[in-house]
């Protein structure tokens, strides 16, 4: 898995690429926690790329909103598409996180 963060003025893009499980969440998890702890309360995650996730990858994806929760801050996924997709929407989750289309829209949903 590849983790890819570009933060501008407004925002951070987090951009998942390759699959995120049991091994590669840990990575996930402590990327997140550095940004949040300097200060960053404005999250896309955008997830065109991610080709898998686990339920070690959703335990991150919530973990990750609930951290920003406590902090006042807000997030928006984007980019679900096949299995992710379904992992998402069977899982329930779908129903949890604000998801959109693509990065452009996630920031204006932040």
């Amino acid at each position: 898995m590849e983790i890819r963060i570009d933060k501008n003025d407004q925002d951070v893009v987090v951009s998942i690429i390759g699959r995120m499980d049991a091994v590669t969440a840990p990575d996930f998890d402590q990327e997140i926690e550095k940004k949040i702890s300097e200060g960053e309360k404005r999250f896309v995650v955008d997830l065109s790329q991610l080709e898998y996730i686990s339920s070690a990858g959703l335990r991150s994806m919530l973990s990750m909103a609930k951290k920003l929760k406590q902090n006042q801050g807000t997030l928006a996924l984007c980019g679900l598409k096949g299995v992710v997709k379904e992992v998402f929407d069977v899982s329930g989750f779908s129903s949890i996180f604000s998801i959109c289309e693509d990065v452009q829209k996630a920031r204006k949903a932040l």
